[in-house]
């Protein structure tokens, strides 16, 4: 049986957005399946054609020419390969909806924002539902969760902003005709979650149960990947999410200053599509900011902290180094011996 890819919803959206939160929300239905996130577009996308991994246990330069040759010899040319690349997420996704007996299946991997040129090619007919949050909300999550808010460290490995606004404006201004997309927004979704979940349903042609919003009293999905988050801990969406972060900016002039800087080269219209235009991006501010969640002591947050430890020991020291030569050196044997 073949997939029908009008059963697909791609949740859009950067880390720490809340797309953890609206998934949970959208499994909540009886006929929505959103599980982990499932990362399988993103491997094939940079398999060599469309894109390339530079340190893939593989040699992305012979794979993108190798990949380039096979593409020009098939009689379809870039549709063939677009085809063969769909074929292995198709059978993955259609055995999923399959055995959970729903109607929709949910892909809700970040990273998909920042390939979906290659994404709406190769599903053209699926489902687009679009979460952005204020630009700034998403950094100090994103800085807080993963990299025990030093600010610096977490923007040398992510520039979370200045990635994902650009790349998903661009979808919401300039939508590949007949793409079937939904735009909100966490702000929105947190201050009325029910009409905004009745706007999704609608969309999708589904009923609206109340069950939704109280998305903790359904069972949860399988664990997974995905944002260690407060979501699985709590009932439904809680409204003072939505400013909390301003709270992490009082009397922090050097974080205001590196927020400016990260958003100085924003396109005004990207901004404006994203549901912030730059004259609003500080209005929070002004307002009786809510205090962020104190993070719970749980498995991910001990793992974190370790890890962020460790990094910052291990950075510029002779210890690096030598993890680094090691590194390099069973990547090599691992290559010559076809690897694990």
């Amino acid at each position: 049986m073949s997939f029908d890819p009008r059963r697909l919803i791609f949740l859009i959206g950067p880390p720490r957005g809340g797309t953890t939160l609206l998934s949970r929300m959208l499994h909540a239905h009886p006929q929505i399946y959103a599980g982990p996130e499932p990362h399988l577009i993103t491997p094939l996308v940079h398999l060599g054609y469309f894109g390339r991994v530079q340190k893939a246990p593989y040699d992305p330069v012979q794979t993108a020419r190798a990949h380039r040759a096979l593409v020009a010899s098939l009689p379809g040319g870039e549709q063939d390969y677009l085809d063969a690349m769909r074929a292995m997420p198709d059978t993955l996704y259609g055995r999923l909806l399959q055995n959970s007996g729903r109607t929709f299946l949910v892909d809700k991997t970040p990273a998909y924002a920042l390939v979906l040129p290659t994404l709406l090619r190769l599903y053209p007919r699926a489902r687009y539902l679009v979460l952005t949050r204020h630009p700034f909300a998403v950094w100090c999550s994103y800085a807080r969760t993963f990299f025990d808010d030093d600010w610096a460290f977490a923007h040398a490995h992510n520039p979370v902003i200045e990635r994902y606004v650009p790349a998903i404006a661009n979808l919401l201004r300039a939508p590949p005709p007949s793409t079937d997309i939904h735009a909100l927004t966490y702000e929105a979704l947190l201050a009325d979650p029910s009409s905004e979940l009745r706007r999704i349903c609608d969309w999708l042609g589904l009923d609206h149960p109340p069950t939704m919003q109280r998305y903790g009293e359904s069972s949860p999905p399988p664990a997974g990947l995905g944002d260690p988050s407060t979501v699985r801990r709590e009932v439904e969406p809680i409204p003072t999410h939505a400013t909390a972060w301003a709270e992490t900016l009082r009397d922090r002039p050097a974080r205001r200053a590196m927020l400016e800087r990260m958003v100085r080269h924003l396109d005004e219209e990207d901004l404006r599509a994203w549901g912030t235009p730059r004259d609003q991006l500080w209005a929070p501010l002004k307002t009786q900011p809510s205090r962020p969640p104190r993070p719970s002591i749980d498995r991910h947050l001990i793992e974190r902290k370790a890890l962020l430890m460790l990094r910052r020991r291990l950075r510029g020291s002779r210890a690096a180094r030598a993890l680094d030569r090691a590194r390099f050196a069973i990547d090599v044997l691992l290559r010559d011996n076809g690897g694990p």
